[in-house]
């Protein structure tokens, strides 16, 4: 995890808004523990040696990789679970090469369009090229970093309606991200999360929504970051997330194939969410995959799996065992 994240082993004297900053951590830790498992947190960022050194000195059965960046860069966390595998150490989550290709949204998106999975029409400006918008993107589009996560500059200003504004989006996401633009036909409609966890055999929890409550009456509708992060924001706008109900029959029907299609083509394992817009005239469209997405008790993955009946201490039971079982490593 990062050394930041490294949580206190009691919540006496936390108050909320510093606990919603390592919760993910605490979770795993304090619930691991409960399980009666021995969990030694390790705090890295900047050096892989400290990784070798609890590998070879502790010996740990499974690594549970909780780390989403490395020199502060999220595009390099398929390394470290790269060097897991030349350590010979079972890990949890995603491998090195479902990180990479759900990283590139651009190719995962032209992936599983391949497979004739429905996704918004998009372009990618690179760093350092002008700003031409293709005859076949109108407007309203959507402006996002091609490889960041967690929502990481996506704000109101990212939905343009001009090609004025679709030039200035694209300088922010260019200059202060530092990344590609990627440029999206925005969809109205509601925002759906899918979680699959597994290897080979997989298993789809049941579709979950993030409502915006009264934002919709003066906003546009999108999971900026302050719409899934702040809480605050999220208490002054009324925005909740919990299970999608009244989905179309046949969309219902659908997704449990789309999601394991869209998960084997983009060559994820250990477990992931996938991210889609249901349009208001009934179309489903994929928007992108999040492999180790945000796994603390009370977030969407979580939540989804208690309500398929999977408890939280079960849920990190079988993320390990995916890990180990991953690697060919018998176990008791």
């Amino acid at each position: 995890m990062h050394p930041e994240l490294v949580p206190p082993d009691s919540l006496d004297g936390q108050d909320e808004k510093a606990i919603n900053v390592w919760k993910t951590e605490f979770d795993v830790v304090s619930t691991l523990r409960k399980a009666g498992h021995e969990v030694q947190p390790l705090g890295v960022q900047h050096e892989l040696q400290p990784i070798r050194e609890a590998v070879e000195t502790w010996k740990p059965d499974v690594v549970f990789n909780l780390l989403e960046e490395f020199h502060s860069e999220t595009a390099y966390d398929q390394n470290v679970a790269s060097y897991l595998e030349l350590l010979r150490v079972p890990y949890t989550g995603c491998n090195p090469r479902g990180l990479i290709l759900a990283r590139g949204k651009a190719l995962a998106k032209k992936l599983v369009a391949f497979h004739r999975i429905r996704t918004p029409a998009f372009a990618v400006v690179p760093r350092g090229r002008a700003v031409r918008r293709p005859a076949r993107l109108s407007f309203p589009l959507i402006v996002k970093s091609a490889n960041e996560h967690a929502s990481v500059g996506i704000a109101q200003a990212s939905v343009v309606d001009s090609d004025e504004k679709l030039v200035e989006r694209v300088t922010f996401v260019h200059e202060r991200l530092g990344t590609e633009a990627l440029v999206e036909q925005y969809v109205g409609g509601r925002e759906l999360y899918v979680g699959v966890l597994g290897n080979d055999r997989l298993t789809v929890l049941p579709p979950w929504e993030l409502r915006f409550g009264t934002m919709e009456e003066s906003a546009t509708p999108i999971a900026t970051a302050r719409v899934k992060h702040d809480l605050e924001y999220q208490e002054k706008w009324g925005i909740t997330e919990g299970a999608a109900k009244d989905l179309p029959p046949a969309v219902e029907a659908a997704l449990p194939n789309i999601c394991k299609r869209i998960y084997r083509t983009i060559e994820l394992d250990g477990y992931a969410r996938l991210d889609f817009r249901l349009a208001t005239t009934g179309e489903l469209y994929f928007l992108e995959a999040n492999p180790n997405p945000e796994i603390a008790e009370k977030e969407e993955f979580a939540r989804s799996a208690k309500h398929a009946g999977i408890g939280y201490a079960d849920l990190l039971q079988r993320i390990c065992r995916l890990g180990i079982q991953r690697t060919g490593v018998v176990t008791e």
